[in-house]
């Protein structure tokens, strides 16, 4: 026993089965489309789409949405065929036990962290952000001081503070609201993520079909701009046209595709998940990228490039939609309405993906036992539940948004790489392992996957890499503090 020690896959089965007292299995294939979905879409349509447009591919933002999708399937081919062999809660946690070893394993579970708990807190602020947007419309907002943290200050034109943050109420609010509902359950946590989707896709749909006739050719043209160096407001240059504006376009949008794998933390609730998992992951991938393509070609032929970078910005689709459709500012008001819907699913899926993954370690004895108490009635993680609301609570409360950085997207590229590695791993050590979804062209579509992946987490510098290195530092001391004290793999006699 060691510290890449694997965790036999008969051992994942007898977890995964019904007679464990574990995890309760409802899901269907639809809820877990439409949990990927819910994840999936969120601010990143509505405000990253403009930024690419504007900082790096003009109208091309859809080849750049075509490219982020292209790496996304990658990773996503991955963990099909993991979700359908080893269905077990924990997603890329417990993909690296089974192939990589229970070191890997501990890196990837404290990293996905990052992806969870640390996100789910990052839109929990820009949730409270855009409730005051939508409650403008009326004629209210909530005061400065209790939407903001004590490290913020409002300014006037002058430079003088004018009130300082206390308390993030609205961010703390939404965490706790979805909190109770996860504790409650999973079954009913799906219907609420289900009305959701049904509503924000909608309104996507809605924009889609109705802006069509809106679109000015002008705006398309050239459709792949020259290639150029832009600089934004900020003094930041960027890449703009060509190919590199491309491919910096789908870094930037490859943050709306975050979410997918999330799917794959709650294969131990999924009725049939050998069969479900693939399409889950998969059938929510696709429709996203289809509608992220439609939804981005419409808003780039409706406003213009001049539009998004000046006095359009995060709030370039309600400007586009009041602008330039008239009668429709209805649909703008909608639009910040789908945002706060997309925001509140996110967090939700977050939430999830969060607590299932620290009861599969928890499960291990990597971390202590209370991660993985169930509660006697709804079978929920629910002293887990607790404590994450406590942390991310905590953090959307006190904790200014922009602190975070691109930490959630080095954490989610991290985990493909490793799921992408995962699959090779287990085709050629274990190839007789029934598989219900193989993916295909192994080796080639795992290596594609790293490779692009890789691509991405490199382009995002230095900074962040410095700041996982901290993060995975505090992961170890814990790991050789705690860990493998405990781990009940290790502690075999």
């Amino acid at each position: 026993m060691g510290l890449f020690t694997k965790k036999p896959l008969s051992e994942l089965i007898i977890d995964s089965s019904d007679d464990t007292g574990g995890l309760k299995r409802t899901l269907s294939a639809g809820n877990l489309v439409a949990l990927g979905i819910g994840a999936i879409i969120g601010a990143g349509l509505f405000v990253r789409t403009a930024a690419a447009a504007a900082n790096n591919a003009g109208p091309s933002v859809t080849i750049g949405f075509i490219v982020a999708a292209i790496g996304c399937a990658f990773a996503g081919l991955c963990y099909a065929e993991f979700a359908s062999m080893i269905p077990v809660a924990g997603s890329a946690y417990t993909y690296s036990y089974a192939t990589m070893g229970e070191f890997v394993a501990w890196i990837i579970g404290w990293d996905l962290v990052l992806e969870y708990a640390v996100g789910a807190a990052t839109v929990g602020i820009a949730w409270s952000e855009y409730l005051n947007k939508l409650l403008e419309i009326f004629g209210l907002r909530v005061p400065f001081a209790w939407s903001h943290s004590p490290f913020e200050r409002l300014r006037d034109a002058h430079g003088v503070v004018i009130a300082h943050g206390i308390m993030n109420l609205p961010a703390l609010f939404i965490i706790f609201m979805i909190t109770l509902l996860l504790i409650r359950g999973i079954k009913e946590s799906a219907i609420f993520n289900g009305i959701i989707v049904i509503s924000k896709v909608a309104i996507v749909i809605l924009f889609i079909i109705l802006g069509w006739s809106y679109m000015t050719p002008a705006n398309h043209t050239p459709y792949i701009p020259q290639p150029s160096t832009y600089i934004d407001t900020e003094g930041v240059s960027h890449n703009y046209g060509g190919i590199l504006g491309i491919l910096g376009a789908a870094g930037v949008v490859f943050f709306a595709f975050i979410g997918f794998d999330a799917v794959s933390t709650a294969a131990q609730e999924s009725k049939n998940p050998k069969r479900d998992m693939p399409i889950g992951i998969l059938g929510s991938l696709a429709i996203c990228t289809v509608l992220y393509i439609l939804f981005a070609h419409v808003l780039t032929g409706i406003g213009s490039i001049h539009d998004f970078r000046t006095v359009g910005k995060e709030a370039s689709v309600a400007y586009a939609i009041k602008t330039y459709m008239a009668g429709y500012g209805w649909l703008a008001n909608l639009v910040t309405v789908a945002i706060l819907a997309g925001f509140s699913s996110v967090i939700l899926v977050m939430l999830m993906g969060q607590s299932r993954v620290f009861y599969s370690m928890s499960h291990d004895g990597l971390i202590p036992k209370i991660f993985s108490d169930l509660h006697p009635r709804f079978q929920t993680p629910y002293k887990s539940n607790w404590i994450f609301l406590v942390l991310v609570g905590g953090f959307a409360a006190f904790v200014p948004g922009d602190i975070v950085g691109d930490m959630t997207s080095i954490g989610t590229l991290f985990a493909f790489i490793l799921v992408c590695a995962g699959v090779w791993i287990m085709r050629v050590k274990n190839p007789e392992i029934p598989r219900q979804f193989r993916t295909p062209l192994v080796p080639l579509v795992p290596i594609l996957g790293i490779v692009v992946c890789g691509a991405m987490i490199f382009g995002l510098g230095w900074i962040n890499w410095a700041r996982l290195f901290g993060w995975l530092i505090i992961g170890l001391v814990i790991y050789f503090g705690y860990s493998i004290k405990h781990s009940k793999l290790n502690n075999k006699k």
